[in-house]
């Protein structure tokens, strides 16, 4: 049987890529990724590019903005949270499920000093990785609502604003393992359905 052939890898304008922009674009990514691991997310990104030993002018014809970098730069991590989610949501009721992917999501985030701050953005760049991890974020919002477990009023975006909330204050304190889990839970105390107590007014 004759195997499928490559899909191109496509550059910013979603053209097919020539094989030198290719190098260049893996040069870029590996480069980003020790810059970032050494120097947080927000480093700068003509360091990037010397230690990719391309042009700043190369580094945004590949990506647009530095959110774009880093989405390409978390797109296999993202891929496997949103892969692993699924997997094991079958085995876990939807309330869990959620609390799990919103933990892995917190550890995403802080895959790099300061990437919490702009994950709502990174998220929205359109990598395989980001929207998968949306997508699957959404079915479990979703999934956890329908079984009347999370309040209906609840966006994925507000998911995605506690993860940022939680990793940057885990972050301020990083000697308090249980700091995670306890804010985690916090906050789905806040997303859980409970019937208005007898008498209640709405203001």
């Amino acid at each position: 049987m004759k195997k499928p052939d490559k899909v191109p890898v496509e550059d910013a304008t979603g053209g097919a890529m020539r094989a030198d922009a290719r190098r260049n674009r893996e040069r870029l990514l590996a480069a980003a990724h020790a810059v970032f691991s050494e120097r947080g997310a927000d480093a700068s990104l003509n360091d990037v590019a010397k230690r990719a030993e391309v042009g700043i002018g190369t580094l945004y014809r590949h990506f647009e903005s530095r959110e774009a970098l880093l989405a390409a730069t978390c797109d296999e991590q993202l891929l496997t949270l949103a892969k692993e989610s699924r997997e094991r949501s079958e085995a876990l009721p939807p309330l869990e499920a959620l609390r799990v992917f919103l933990a892995e999501l917190v550890h995403s985030a802080g895959m790099y000093k300061g990437l919490a701050a702009s994950l709502g953005i990174v998220l929205k760049s359109h990598t395989a990785g980001c929207d998968a991890t949306t997508a699957e974020g959404q079915r479990l919002l979703e999934a956890a609502q329908r079984a009347g477990e999370v309040r209906g009023d609840i966006l994925l975006d507000d998911v995605v604003c506690m993860a940022m909330a939680i990793s940057l204050a885990a972050a301020e304190n990083s000697s308090d393992p249980k700091r995670i889990p306890r804010l985690t839970g916090m906050f789905f105390d806040g997303l859980r359905s409970r019937p208005e107590p007898r008498g209640a007014r709405h203001r």
